[in-house]
């Protein structure tokens, strides 16, 4: 039986730069697939539905509440978001790994259903920093960048509840360290039993028939 894919767990304050490591994650590393979170806010300029959403109304997304559908959800700023569990094990039982982007509370959720996920903290260098690349961004009100930044002092001080701590200080190195954690689950012995299975019985003494 082939080994299911690896739930991959990636959680940081607003504006760490998350959504560029995620970009450079799909594009360069092969049998990673991204998992597509329904919303309940509106799209932006760039989002398109089915690829970096699945933008629902509140009605549609209390239906799946109800249902039982998500994994986790949850508010965020004032929008819901949850992660279609049906979704997700498709992926996974196709041994695909999965990349999940969601926030401390989504991930809390996720981790107590499914403790073999890997979860993943990415930190900005500083506070400074953060609030800096929030303003860049231009898309956000004076109010709501304050706002994030305080829920960014909260969400910050969870970082011992992940397997792994990135700090996002230079776009490059932190890509890097992302991919030798991916690469180092997928060397675990479990993600490799077919494999080593064939390589194992290689090693089998083979008796000669006799005639």
């Amino acid at each position: 039986m082939r080994k299911p894919g690896n739930l991959i767990i990636l959680t940081a304050p607003s504006g760490t730069g998350k959504s560029t490591l995620v970009h450079l994650l799909l594009e360069r590393i092969s049998n990673l697939v991204f998992s597509v979170s329904y919303t309940t806010r509106a799209p932006r300029t760039h989002e398109a539905h089915g690829r970096d959403y699945y933008f629902v109304d509140a009605r549609k997304f209390a239906e799946m509440v109800d249902e039982g559908r998500f994994l986790e959800w949850a508010p965020v700023h004032g929008n819901n978001y949850g992660t279609c569990e049906e979704l997700l094990n498709e992926h996974l039982e196709a041994g695909r790994d999965v990349l999940l982007d969601i926030d401390i509370h989504g991930a809390n959720q996720v981790q107590r259903k499914r403790t073999d996920a890997v979860s993943i903290f990415l930190l900005p260098p500083t506070f400074e920093e953060l609030k800096r690349r929030l303003e860049g961004r231009a898309t956000e009100t004076p109010g709501s960048i304050q706002c994030r930044l305080e829920r960014a002092r909260r969400e910050v001080l969870h970082y011992e509840e992940f397997d792994y701590v990135v700090i996002n200080e230079m776009t490059e190195s932190s890509f890097d360290e992302l991919r030798a954690i991916i690469g180092a689950e997928r060397c675990r012995p479990d993600c490799r039993k077919d494999r080593i299975a064939d390589i194992i019985s290689t090693f089998v003494e083979k008796k000669e028939k006799v005639l």
